[in-house]
Formats: C-alpha cells, sequence, structure tokens
C-alpha cells in the first residue's frame, strides 16, 4: 500500500489528535503554574499565551475560557486524589494502615501543580455548573476518608470519635498544603507529606504506631 492510501490518511488522523492533545496539556500546565504563582483572578488568557509563545485567540482552539482551564486544573488534582485514595483503600491492614496510607497520598498530591491548585482555588471563582461538580469530586472525597476512618474505629485500630467531624479537620489540613506549600523549600514534598501525616495519625490517636 502507498502512502497515498486510506491507512496513511488515518495515521495522519491519529497524528493531528496527539498533537493537539500536547497543545491543550501546554496550555494546561503553564495556565496552572501561573495560577498558583499570581492566582487566578489576576491571571488572563493573554499572561498564559504570552506564557507559551503563542496568540490569545490559539487558547480558544482548546477551551472556551478561563474557567474552563482553572476547572480542568482543580479536576485533575481531585482525580489525583480519588484515584490514590482508591488504591490505598485496597491494601491489606487495618482501619489505621489504610488510612494513613489514603493521607499520604493526599498530602503528596497537594505539593503538586494541580493538587497546589485545588487547595489554593476558592470555589467561588468557578461557574456554577463546574463549582458543583468540584463540590461534589470533594464530597466523595470525604467519604473515602469517612469510611477508612470508621472502620478503623471499628476494628479497634483507631479511637472512637465523630468520623465527619475528624474528616473535616484532616481534609482542610491536607488541602492547607496546597497553600503554603514551596517546591523551591528547604522541605521536600515526601518529608511534608509524611510529616503532615504523623502529626495527623496523633490528633486522630492511632493505637499502633504505623510506619
Amino acid at each position: 500500500m502507498t502512502g497515498d492510501g486510506p491507512a496513511s490518511l488515518w495515521a495522519s488522523a491519529g497524528d493531528r489528535a496527539r498533537e493537539r492533545e500536547m497543545k491543550r496539556e501546554a496550555v494546561l500546565t503553564t495556565a496552572v503554574r501561573l495560577f498558583n504563582l499570581k492566582g487566578f483572578v489576576t491571571t488572563s488568557l493573554d499572561d498564559v499565551a504570552l506564557a507559551l509563545g503563542v496568540t490569545k485567540p490559539t487558547i480558544y482552539h482548546y477551551f472556551p475560557n478561563k474557567d474552563e482551564i482553572l476547572y480542568e486544573c482543580v479536576r485533575r488534582g481531585l482525580d489525583s486524589i480519588r484515584r490514590t485514595a482508591a488504591e490505598a483503600a485496597k491494601i491489606r491492614g487495618d482501619g489505621a494502615v489504610r488510612l494513613r496510607k489514603m493521607l499520604l497520598s493526599y498530602a503528596l498530591v497537594m505539593t503538586r501543580d494541580f493538587g497546589i491548585c485545588v487547595g489554593r482555588t476558592n470555589d467561588a471563582e468557578l461557574s456554577p455548573e463546574n463549582r458543583a461538580r468540584y463540590r461534589a469530586a470533594k464530597r466523595e472525597i470525604d467519604q473515602m476518608l469517612r469510611g477508612a476512618l470508621q472502620a478503623g474505629i471499628d476494628d479497634g485500630s483507631l479511637r472512637p470519635q465523630d468520623a465527619r467531624l475528624a474528616v473535616f479537620a484532616v481534609a482542610g489540613a491536607l488541602n492547607a498544603i496546597g497553600r503554603w506549600y514551596d517546591p523551591k523549600g528547604a522541605m521536600s514534598a515526601e518529608a511534608v507529606a509524611k510529616g503532615m501525616v504523623d502529626a495527623l495519625m496523633r490528633g486522630l490517636d492511632a493505637i499502633r504506631k504505623e510506619d
């Protein structure tokens, strides 16, 4: 078959799709860093375009507006938390072991660009539709954490307590990492995550010390 046949046409379409996805990804990674540095409100699409070396209309080929870019950034951060929490829920061990693993993975996400964006985003900055999606994702994460905490209470690895209030406090502390963590600071992401989770687990009064 020659290079002008149907297979060549399909390959070209695939190449175009991959190129589009790469450019869309470049918009997101550039935008999230600017949002984290300057704030969503003070970052314009002109700023994003300038950082990418393209014109502002080019951005509109990939996203309809700045709100959709922000939502995609926080969605990715929340999806990372949900995915790693779901993986942690499957590990062997008691409730305290699984909860600790969930919190460690959560804390690590909050030291990365999309997680930092979650921590620094006021959901009032999102459109009503995206705000509802954002809040639904956060509720799902809270339910996962609450399930692990309640399992620890039930199996005796964690002391009896109000799981809802405890998770509210824990999630607030972990989300705050995104507001103060400096990737260029003296502590590594791993050290920050471990230190935070050690403190939180002591607060939850784990009966057995976990590694």
